[in-house]
């Protein structure tokens, strides 16, 4: 082969070799969240399943802490970029100054359930007994509060014992360790199939916010075209979760996910639609917040804190 033809073969080669590589390389944003793939992140594993990052040219890793205070501390470190957690705890860090920021809501109302040992019979029974929830300052604390009190427990009638997750609730629940703990679906589900009673649904006894996406604000500065396109295709992944259609689907996603039962996961499915757990417009509500604020300003002392300053500017979508 002459010179010119080597030279025309190996110029096919790599234009060959170029034409399979993307523009640009995927963005890849590591997410933090709580003990491992569950309910609460269906959106996430939903495009994660359908391509919907990959398309848009994102890379999404889920990274996991051992509570919801955790994922905080890691997104203020700049460890992770982008996470999510019990309203509580981005509240209070971005009042000690973290430089976090709320972008969205996630869970708008609490899709928890208290499960007690098979012996216990209603929330009144609790008195005495050790419950287990997710944190000394978690929003399960504020939740326990709403359920106990109209029943006639206060603080003090009870003692608290505390795992971030929900999946080390469960094992303390069924090692006998406490008489009840707070689980979220398919935990719940699962507890009640193996004989634990189901003393009620927080959502019954209070509709606060549950969880919030929370970013670096240093990241979003320098990344906010990455940023918006991941809360988008949030968005666009709730409402496909949202349609009845492709209930099978999602339902196969999160047991591919999570190792839960079909059965607890359909239910899971279920539960949370009745409910209309998951934000769908990517809106934060001004007052809705402020709500969670005010169950823990006794926290704040005499510092005044307002709930603007969660939000970034430009990017999260504040309503009244």
């Amino acid at each position: 082969m002459s010179h010119a033809g080597v030279r025309n073969s190996l110029l096919g080669i790599l234009l060959c070799a170029l034409a399979g590589l993307p523009v640009r390389a995927a963005e890849t944003i590591e997410y933090g969240s709580v003990g491992g793939p569950s309910a609460a992140l269906w959106p996430i594993l939903i495009a994660q399943a359908n391509g919907l990052f990959t398309a848009a040219g994102l890379t999404v890793e889920l990274v996991y802490a051992p509570s919801s205070p955790a994922v905080q501390q890691q997104l203020a470190a700049g460890s992770v970029p982008m996470g999510d957690g019990g309203l509580n705890d981005p509240i209070r860090a971005i009042f000690e100054g973290a430089p976090i920021a709320l972008v969205r809501l996630e869970g708008q109302v609490p899709p928890y359930a208290m499960l007690g040992k098979p012996e216990i019979k209603t929330l009144k029974d609790l008195r005495g007994k050790t419950i287990m929830i997710g944190g000394a300052k978690d929003i399960t604390l504020t939740y326990l509060q709403r359920m106990l009190e109209p029943n006639g427990l206060k603080t003090g009638d009870y003692d608290l014992a505390f795992a971030g997750s929900t999946i080390a609730r469960l094992s303390a629940l069924q090692a006998g360790g406490v008489d009840a703990a707070m689980l979220f679906p398919p935990f719940n589900f699962h507890a009640e199939e193996a004989g634990y009673t189901n003393l009620g649904l927080v959502y019954d006894y209070a509709k606060l916010p549950f969880t919030g996406m929370v970013v670096n604000r240093a990241w979003a500065a320098q990344n906010k075209a990455p940023l918006e396109t991941f809360l988008g295709i949030y968005t666009k992944a709730v409402a496909w979760f949202e349609d009845e259609a492709n209930r099978g689907e999602a339902v196969r996603i999160l047991v591919d996910a999570s190792h839960q039962a079909p059965a607890d996961t359909e239910k899971s499915y279920d539960f949370y639609r009745k409910i209309e757990f998951f934000e769908p417009k990517g809106e934060v509500s001004r007052q809705k917040l402020q709500d969670v604020v005010d169950t823990i300003k006794g926290d704040f002392g005499d510092k005044p804190f307002k709930v603007d300053q969660m939000f970034l500017s430009g990017v999260t979508r504040v309503v009244p």
